[in-house]
């Protein structure tokens, strides 16, 4: 195969994933009118038309779907290849991307960053943040950082990092001179703040005591998206929120935040870094999760 194709094919994919050039670009390492020119290039080859292009959004056509589906495997044992040939190398090396939740960027990835880029300095790394499900295959991650529970069944999971727990806190101001919930039922008669999904799920807070699960859809003027907008909103008196223990902790030391119903919060499967299971973990990939687990 000809270069120029391979760079065309490589340039057709990222498009593809990001639904834009300029991101294609970035991603590439190239500036937008070269990755425009490969497409163009690839179009006028195949003689098909590969993209719809309007002046907000680029999208796939029937054609272009069809060719992503019959390349992705291609390219992906290109990478593998490639990558092979790294284990010849006395360091890692290349690009690592990272598809993880922000509550796993700021528990377990955050504080060791700099530890990693400064131990591999051959190593680009770029993690994206998403409290979504991710299909890290078609958006050209080499691993996901996620709850243990939500890992797709067909991925390979290594856990990281100690069991968590949540827990319901509250700003001492708000609880004084209201009625301390005993039961997860109490919740009905309080202010929550409640935790809604990017993929627009709404959280139900989940409790379990000596064998006995509960789920309550709790009320709540205030819903938010993010575990940090959550906590200063607590902090502030608004209400009760379920938050991951590890996250409130530095609220509940200095005593800014308080935990209720401790005796239903217990510990559950943490997070855990998952990859494809069909494909070569990267050496890079592999230095990383040492670390991790380290």
């Amino acid at each position: 195969m000809a270069t120029d194709n391979l760079t065309h094919l490589a340039a057709f994919a990222a498009v593809a994933r990001h639904r834009s050039f300029r991101k294609a670009g970035a991603e590439l390492a190239l500036s937008t009118s070269a990755v425009s020119y490969a497409i163009r290039a690839l179009e006028e080859r195949l003689g098909v038309g590969l993209f719809h292009r309007t002046t907000r959004s680029v999208a796939l056509t029937e054609a272009g779907q069809r060719l992503l589906e019959r390349l992705q495997p291609a390219l992906g044992q290109v990478h593998d290849a490639l990558e092979e040939m790294n284990h010849f190398r006395a360091a890692p090396a290349g690009l690592l991307r990272i598809n993880a939740t922000r509550a796993a960027v700021q528990t377990q990835l955050g504080p060791r960053l700099a530890k990693f880029l400064l131990a591999h300095p051959d190593v680009r790394l770029e993690l994206a943040q998403d409290d979504g499900l991710v299909d890290i295959v078609a958006g050209g991650y080499d691993a996901g950082v996620r709850l243990h529970e939500s890992v797709p069944e067909d991925m390979v999971a290594v856990p990281l990092g100690p069991a968590l727990r949540g827990l319901i806190v509250g700003a001492p101001a708000y609880l004084e001179g209201r009625e301390i919930p005993r039961h997860p039922r109490d919740l009905i008669r309080h202010e929550c703040v409640r935790f809604r999904f990017a993929s627009g799920h709404l959280y139900k807070w989940q409790f379990e005591r000596d064998g006995q699960a509960l789920e309550i859809d709790v009320p709540g003027r205030l819903t938010l998206g993010d575990q940090n907008t959550i906590l200063q909103a607590v902090v502030d008196g608004l209400g009760l929120a379920y938050v991951l223990e590890d996250s409130a902790r530095p609220y509940l030391d200095d005593g800014r935040l308080v935990a209720v119903l401790e005796d239903w919060s217990e510990p559950f499967a943490g997070f855990a870094v998952y990859y494809p299971r069909q494909r070569q973990m990267s050496s890079a990939l592999r230095a990383f999760i040492d670390l991790l687990r380290g």
